[in-house]
């Protein structure tokens, strides 16, 4: 059980995620979890009145247990196996955090300061959780997946665009990161 409670080693995880990927492209299966609202609303009746959802979502049942499992999965892990005293931050990266009134995670996974229910207190934090989200669900269209999707299925099938959307993923990050939310905490 021990083994459970901690974080596991890149190289581990990394065989396991693999092993996973490698079974799902010998099935033909492509994995993502933003293809999963377009099941959601295929599912709910939107094809009727928009065509981009009116396709066979039956086949994609399995995408969606994947998305059961993780939602369980989390809960499991958060309440059940969850042990932050071996999560460790480099000392410079708690420093900024702390310039712009964020707190040191001090034994949490999640800083309060922007994962607490004060949070919703605020109307400059639900505006930019609002405009994030529509960030988030436009990019993730338009690239045509999320980055669990790219990252993960797009890139060990070796397909070139989502290559680039991983890199831009990356460079969208690092602009955040490093220059906006500075601006915006």
């Amino acid at each position: 059980m021990e083994l459970i409670y901690h974080t596991w080693s890149w190289y581990i995880s990394g065989f396991i995620i693999g092993l996973i990927m490698l079974s799902l492209i010998y099935f033909g299966k492509y994995f993502g979890m933003s293809s999963n609202l377009r099941t959601l609303c295929s599912l709910a009746g939107a094809g009727k009145k928009v065509a981009f959802f009116s396709f066979d979502w039956k086949s994609q049942r399995w995408n969606l247990a994947v998305v059961a499992g993780a939602m369980l999965g989390g809960f499991v892990a958060t309440h059940y196996l969850s042990d932050a005293s071996n999560v460790s931050i480099n000392p410079k990266t708690i420093a900024e955090l702390q310039m712009m009134n964020i707190d040191a995670p001090q034994g949490k996974l999640m800083p309060d300061a922007l994962f607490s229910k004060d949070v919703f207190e605020s109307p400059k934090a639900i505006l930019i959780l609002i405009i994030g989200g529509i960030l988030i669900g436009f990019g993730s269209r338009y690239a045509g997946g999320c980055t669990s999707g790219h990252a993960i299925s797009g890139l060990s099938n070796l397909q070139l665009p989502s290559l680039k959307a991983v890199i831009g993923f990356f460079i969208g990050g690092l602009i955040m990161a490093h220059f906006i939310l500075p601006l915006i905490v």
